[in-house]
C-alpha cells in the first residue's frame, strides 16, 4: 500500500448511522474536514452520503451489505449493476478507494460465508470492466473470531473450517489484486471479558512491563499489537506474508452497563488517543515494525438506535450535536499537545508495577473467574431475524440443540425467544465466550444473571 503520511500510518473513521438524531451528510463532511480526517468508511452506499463527499478530497470505503452477498455471488450482472450504480456513478469526484464486500460475514447468522469469495470476484470483475480495478480495492472485514488461536500471537491461525473454503481463495484473490485484508479488532472486548487477567494499562497503550510471546520471543506492550500480530501469524501460517492488513474497525466505548468493565470516558480517551499517537508516529507491531497501518476508529458518532448493551450506543468520538464526547487527537498537529493523563483514583495504578499476566485475546478468551456470562436472545428482536439466527446456531454454528427438540427438557416454553436463547448460549459457551460469539446479527446480548426458562438449565461451558 502507498505510504499515506511522511510519519507513519493513517487514521480514518467509521461513519455509522444507526440513529435518528444525526446531522445531515453535508454537515458530517464539514465536520470530517474540520477535524483533519481524510478517510472515512461507511456501511452502505447511501446516495446522500456519497454526494456529500464529492469533491471533499476524503477517501471513502463503501460497503456491499451481507444481505446482498448471495445476489453478487450468483449473478455477475447484479455485481456489475451494483458497481455502476454505487461506484462508477460517483467516482472520481467521490474518492472511493475500497469496497468492503460484506462485514464480519463469518459471524453473521445468515450463513452467507460460501458466497463471500465469489461475490468479491464478481465485484472486482465489474471494476475491471470500467478500468477501475487498480484504483479501487476489494476486500472484506473479518472479526477476530475468524481465528482459531490468537494467544500467544505467534500461534495465530485461522479457523480450520474456514481455511480451505474461504481463506485460501480469499487471500489468493487479495494477493493477485494487490488488495489487503480488512480486520476488525477490539481490545475492549478482550479486556472486558478478562479484566481479572489483563491489566488495564496493557489494553490502553499505557506504560507497563509488557508480555513476552513464548513462541517468537517478542515483547508486547499492548493488546492491540498482540491482536494484529496474531492475524499476521495466521497469514504467515498459510504463506501469505505479503498480504497487508488494514484495521477497518477498532475503538473503545465511553459508557457501558454495570457489567461492562472498563467502559468509561477516561478509558475511551486514553485508548483512542494513544492509538492515534502510535499509528501516526510510525508504530508498526513487534512482528512487523515497518507496517504502516491504516486504522479506522469506530465510530464517528454515538448511535442511539443500535441494539445490545449500552456500550454499543457509546463508541462515538462525537455526540450528534457535533461536540466531542472527549478530547482525542486525530491529526499530527493535535498530537503535539497531547498527553494521556491516567487518573490515579480508578484503582488501576496498584497493578502498574506487577508483571502483566498473559493477555488473553478475543478468539482464545480464558474463562473469566469474575463470574459467568450467558448469551440470550433479545425479546424485542425481529422474529424473522431471530428464527434465521436460531437456524444458524443449530446448523452451521454447531450448537447443542437437542434439549430444545419436541419433548426434551428445554422444549417448553415453545417460543422462538426461549429456543433461540438456549441455542445462542450453547454456541457462545462452545466458542469459549469469545468476543463476537454473542452477536447473531444483533439479535442477542450477553447477561450475567443465569437465564431461566421453566426447568431448563443453561450450560456455562463445554
Amino acid at each position: 500500500m502507498e505510504n499515506h503520511n511522511a510519519y507513519g500510518g493513517s487514521i480514518g473513521v467509521n461513519y455509522g448511522r444507526i440513529a435518528n438524531n444525526l446531522p445531515s451528510a453535508v454537515k458530517v463532511v464539514h465536520l470530517l474536514k474540520s477535524q483533519g480526517l481524510n478517510r472515512v468508511k461507511v456501511y452502505d452506499t447511501d446516495p446522500a452520503v456519497l454526494r456529500a463527499l464529492s469533491g471533499s478530497g476524503i477517501k471513502v470505503t463503501v460497503d456491499l451489505p451481507n444481505m446482498q452477498l448471495f445476489a453478487a455471488a450468483k449473478a455477475p450482472s447484479f455485481a456489475s449493476s451494483w458497481v455502476e450504480r454505487n461506484v462508477v456513478a460517483y467516482y472520481p469526484h467521490t474518492q472511493i478507494e475500497a469496497i468492503a464486500v460484506g462485514n464480519e460475514v463469518f459471524v453473521d447468522t445468515h450463513n452467507t460465508t460460501k458466497f463471500l469469495v465469489p461475490a468479491m470476484k464478481n465485484i472486482h470483475q465489474a471494476l475491471v470492466k470500467h478500468n477501475l480495478d487498480s484504483d479501487i480495492k476489494v476486500s472484506s472485514p473479518i472479526a477476530l473470531s475468524a481465528l482459531a488461536n490468537s494467544y500467544p500471537s505467534s500461534s495465530g491461525s485461522f479457523r480450520p473450517d474456514l481455511v480451505e473454503p474461504v481463506f485460501k481463495p480469499m487471500l489468493e484473490f487479495l494477493r493477485q489484486t494487490g488488495s489487503y485484508l480488512m480486520v476488525n479488532v477490539y481490545p475492549f472486548f478482550a479486556y472486558e471479558s478478562n479484566a481479572d487477567v489483563i491489566p488495564l494499562d496493557y489494553a490502553l497503550f499505557r506504560e507497563n512491563p509488557g508480555v513476552v510471546d513464548p513462541g517468537n520471543g517478542l515483547r508486547y506492550y499492548n493488546l492491540f499489537d498482540a491482536q494484529i500480530d496474531a492475524v499476521f501469524s495466521a497469514l504467515s501460517a498459510l504463506k501469505y506474508d505479503d498480504v497487508n492488513i488494514v484495521v477497518t474497525e477498532t475503538g473503545w466505548p465511553s459508557k457501558g452497563d454495570s457489567n461492562e468493565v472498563g467502559a468509561s470516558v477516561e478509558n475511551a480517551a486514553a485508548f483512542n488517543g494513544n492509538l492515534v499517537r502510535k499509528i501516526l508516529t510510525g508504530g508498526g507491531t513487534p512482528l512487523r515494525p515497518k507496517a504502516d497501518l491504516t486504522v479506522y476508529l469506530f465510530a464517528l458518532f454515538n448511535e442511539n438506535q443500535k441494539p445490545g448493551p449500552t456500550s454499543e450506543r457509546n463508541f462515538g468520538l462525537f455526540n450528534p450535536d457535533e461536540t466531542r464526547v472527549y478530547n482525542v487527537p486525530l491529526t499530527q498537529d493535535e498530537l503535539k499537545d497531547y498527553h494521556d493523563h491516567p487518573s490515579p483514583v480508578k484503582g488501576s495504578s496498584p497493578k502498574q508495577n506487577t508483571p502483566a499476566p498473559a493477555p488473553v485475546v478475543s478468539g482464545g478468551v480464558s474463562k473469566s473467574t469474575t463470574g459467568n456470562t450467558w448469551c440470550v436472545a433479545n425479546p424485542d428482536a425481529d422474529k424473522v431475524k431471530l428464527q434465521a439466527a436460531l437456524d444458524f446456531a443449530c446448523g452451521e454454528g454447531g450448537a447443542d440443540c437437542a434439549p430444545i427438540q419436541h419433548g426434551a427438557t428445554c422444549y417448553d416454553p415453545n417460543t422462538v425467544v426461549a429456543h433461540a436463547s438456549f441455542a445462542f448460549n450453547s454456541y457462545y459457551q462452545k466458542q469459549s465466550r469469545k468476543g463476537g460469539s454473542c452477536y447473531f446479527g444483533g439479535t442477542s446480548y450477553v447477561v450475567t444473571q443465569e437465564p431461566r426458562y421453566g426447568n431448563c438449565v443453561f450450560p456455562t461451558g463445554y
